[in-house]
Formats: structure tokens, sequence, C-alpha cells
């Protein structure tokens, strides 16, 4: 095994590189392959954006058929997966968007924020943190889901979701502290 710094992280990028080169040449085997290694991961993080199944799966199909259209764009800067799963938090919150659901509850965006109160987090219990989330307001729960399970920045949210950073942030804020008046309440 190789011990150099760098060499595992240059080895997860290069994961199914086989696969996305036969992909991009127009190998439905490779394709098919490809599909079936990401096609659960990828369904789950439609899920948690959209909490509807027939949505997930409909953005899931077409966050794939445009993945493959554009596999030639992909330049093994980051993970396949993780290029594929930008494609279909893209594609979800498109979704929204179009749906007109993305934001529609959130009031007073310009008003200034109240300190956080210290919530330790082994006070919840998983479940009441997942039945909270599902109470949330659309907007909300994309904000946390974005921030807290898929793991980005709130300057990586404001790209994805067209908005500031402070705008994600202050959003942030509100919904967690929303998240934990609902949990309290459970």
């Amino acid at each position: 095994m190789n011990n150099r710094p760098g060499f595992l992280e240059a080895n997860v990028r290069f994961t199914h590189q086989v696969l996305v080169e036969q992909s991009k040449q127009g190998n439905p085997n490779a394709q098919y392959q490809l599909y079936g290694l990401y096609v659960d991961a990828m369904f789950n993080v439609a899920m948690r954006l959209l909490t509807i199944r027939e949505d997930a799966e409909d953005v899931l199909q077409e966050s794939f058929v445009e993945a493959f259209k554009k596999l030639d764009t992909f330049r093994f800067e980051s993970t396949f997966g993780a290029w594929l799963k930008r494609i279909v938090i893209n594609r979800s919150i498109n979704h929204l968007k179009a749906k007109r659901l993305l934001f529609a509850s959130m009031e007073n965006e310009g008003e200034p924020l109240e300190e956080d109160e210290k919530v330790e987090d082994d006070d919840f219990e998983m479940e009441k943190i997942k039945t909270g989330l599902a109470q949330l307001p659309e907007g909300y729960r994309q904000i946390i889901t974005l921030y807290l399970i898929e793991g980005y920045d709130h300057v990586e949210i404001g790209e994805i979701l067209g908005i500031t950073t402070s705008t994600s942030k202050s959003q942030y804020h509100r919904a967690k502290k929303k998240l934990i008046q609902i949990v309290k309440e459970l």
C-alpha cells in the first residue's frame, strides 16, 4: 500500500474512472453500472430535499439523464459522486422553485437575529429531529438539509439557491431555532 500524502485522496477522486470514461464514449453497460452504483444515494439526497417520493424519483431520473448528457464536461476535479450530487441538488431546488414552494413560508427576512439558545444535541432523540424536520416550512427544511445533512457551507448554499451568504446564514439560524421549538413541543 502506498503511504504518500494525497495518494488516497487521488484514488478516491478517480473512483470509477474507467466507468466514467466508458460512459463518456456512450457505452450503455458502463452507464448502467454507474447508475447502479449511485442511484440509491442520489435518491436519498433527492428525498431529503423534496420529501415526496414521486418528485424525488422524477428528479433522480432527470438528474441521471442530464449527467450522462453532460458527462464530457466532467474532468475529475471532484469525485463523480460529488459532481452527480450537485446535479441532483440543483434539479431538486429547481423543482421546488417551479412549484413555488421554496421560501414561500419564510417571513421577516430583514429582522435581526436573536441569540440562539444553547441546546445540547444529546437532549434530542433522532426520531424527534426527523419528525421536527418534516414539520418545518419547506424553505427552512432546505437550508437545514443543505447545511447540516449535505455539508454545504453558506457560500455554496447561496450559490445553489440564488441567495446571499448572509441570507443563507440568517435563514439557517431561524430554521434551527424553529426546529428546536418544534422538537421541544414533541
